[in-house]
């Protein structure tokens, strides 16, 4: 990965390398694109407060996320299909965490299933839960992550229905790629693409291949995900998973401070501040904005994790400021994938962790307990 200095390499060369309908997919908000817009513009405004003459030369970017010692205040965020960004995409990106030192959560709309990504790595990963219609399915996805001894379910709560994102439909987006003119034009000319898409254990979503009923020979994504998310979910759904789920939950999609107080109450240990990375409601609040106000909330009662336009480690650090005790970033590492698998998730991460550890030098921080409200420029 030479020349790479920072995220937006990364996503150059993803863009050069990832047929257009997987690298938009990817990238790209909701309807016009508002919120995720906000989120990277409501974080860039934030300044820190430079300070000198601090001894700083023992730094230390660890931390701990729902009680385990991780070596950077990140996780990998659920991201579907990342095996079509990269052929088995999902155990690279899994390996490059722990690697790293940090979590990994696996998504519900995978292309390799829980099983694939549990046989290939030695460590437990976190696994996300889309709740469907077919509740069956649902105990089933929870009871399958539980056998592959994953560490934490990360239920997202802000899918309910989908929100359109327009260039999907432009690009006739579709699990497994559609063999139409354009599509494969443009697939011809990423062959190293091809090669390892090729090369992977899937092309298809894993966890629900052979599982669902009607799944197969469906191939609209937005087809599929229209008649299977539930509109019904509600609080009460919560006390039902943690009745199935043995181990930690953290509730992903939270936005609002009564929804945060809600959170708190089903004993959950943790919640995600989150607009599902501007691709859901347009329109809505950035997160950074209202990671604050929730913090000052709830913070005490539960693990408050942020997540929303984390392209740098100086972002890292501005979450941390306003009250997150860690951060999740998707399309970041999502970018390494596309740009070098395995590599490029590593760099990716690496890349975090060094501005992270450089900001925190230039603001005299030592350790992130420091990091508050007071390092930034009020």
């Amino acid at each position: 990965m030479k020349n790479i200095t920072c995220i937006e390499d990364l996503r150059n060369l993803a863009r050069r390398k990832v047929p257009r309908a997987f690298f938009d997919y990817t990238e790209a908000g909701s309807y016009s694109q508002e919120t995720l817009r906000a989120n990277r513009a409501d974080i860039e405004r934030i300044k820190l407060r430079q300070r000198v003459m601090v001894d700083v030369s023992s730094r230390d970017t660890s931390t701990t996320m729902l009680g385990e010692t991780v070596s950077l205040p990140l996780a990998l965020g659920p991201v579907a299909m990342a095996g079509l960004q990269h052929g088995n995409g999902e155990i690279l990106a899994c390996r490059a965490a722990h690697a790293a030192g940090i979590p990994f959560t696996m998504s519900t709309l995978s292309i390799c299933s829980i099983e694939d990504v549990a046989a290939a790595v030695d460590k437990p990963f976190w696994f996300q839960l889309y709740v469907m219609k077919d509740r069956g399915f649902v105990r089933s996805l929870i009871e399958r992550a539980a056998a592959a001894k994953c560490s934490a379910l990360v239920l997202t709560v802000d899918l309910q229905v989908l929100g359109q994102r327009h260039v999907d439909i432009k690009n006739g987006l579709s699990v497994p790629p559609a063999l139409k003119i354009k599509n494969l034009v443009n697939m011809a000319t990423k062959p190293g693409w091809v090669f390892s898409v090729l090369s992977g254990k899937r092309r298809t979503f894993g966890n629900l291949d052979g599982h669902v009923k009607g799944m197969r020979g469906v191939q609209s994504l937005a087809q599929w995900v229209g008649s299977q998310f539930d509109d019904t979910l509600n609080w009460k759904d919560v006390e039902w998973i943690k009745n199935i789920w043995p181990g930690k939950l953290i509730i992903k999609g939270v936005l609002d401070v009564e929804d945060a107080k809600l959170a708190a109450k089903t004993g959950a240990t943790a919640l995600v501040v989150s607009n599902h990375g501007g691709r859901q409601l347009d329109g809505a609040a950035s997160s950074i904005s209202m990671l604050p106000i929730i913090a000052d909330a709830v913070g005490s009662d539960i693990e408050v994790m942020f997540d929303g336009g984390i392209r740098t480690g100086q972002d890292v650090f501005r979450a941390l400021a306003l009250g997150a005790s860690s951060c999740f970033t998707g399309r970041a590492y999502i970018f390494g994938l596309g740009a070098g698998g395995e590599a490029g998730v590593a760099k990716a991460i690496d890349i975090i962790r060094n501005e992270l550890d450089v900001s925190m030098a230039l603001t005299g921080i030592k350790n992130l307990t420091e990091i508050d409200r007071h390092n930034l420029v009020q």
